[in-house]
């Protein structure tokens, strides 16, 4: 395997580096409290990926056994956790546990044993970010025609 092709053809490099703080506001809160915070969205990376850490507050959420097409998506436990579905079964992840899911790979994942936090992280960078303000402002529970097309604009196929 070798490297993929150049993304920087300059000569002496540039001064592009972002730093982003840990005590950031969250992009998106959820009616459940749990929240979103953006570290790097596609629009910044050149759309080679996006990364997000997402903090359950508490209460059991997150969605059911889903796929997407075009974009693979990771997750890194960070406290507390996260019970992944790994397209078989539902296992239980504890910080320092990653899971990835290549594009088509059937995943979900849940907060079952109180608040947790985690990485997300979608490759290619696709803008994740308008999924989970829809999600927030209740675009996921439409009913019909509706819901589906919010669904598949955002590459969420459920199983």
């Amino acid at each position: 395997m070798s490297y993929p092709p150049p993304l920087y053809d300059g000569e002496s490099g540039e001064v592009s580096a972002r730093v982003v703080r840990a005590g950031i506001e969250p992009a998106v809160v959820y009616p459940n409290g749990n929240k979103v915070f953006h570290l790097a969205l596609g629009s910044g990376t050149q759309g080679t990926f996006g990364l997000y850490r997402w903090e359950f507050a508490g209460p059991r959420s997150g969605p059911d056994p889903h796929f997407h097409r075009t974009i693979t998506e990771s997750f890194y436990v960070l406290e507390g956790i996260v019970t992944i579905f790994d397209g078989t079964d539902w296992v239980k992840c504890g910080a320092g546990d990653f899971a990835h899911v290549p594009a088509g790979g059937i995943h979900g994942f849940r907060n079952e044993d109180g608040a947790a936090k985690m990485l997300l992280h979608f490759a290619p960078g696709a803008p994740r970010e308008a999924y989970f303000e829809g999600l927030a402002a209740g675009l996921g529970d439409l009913d019909g025609d509706a819901h589906d097309r919010f669904m598949a604009e955002h590459d969420n196929h459920w199983v």
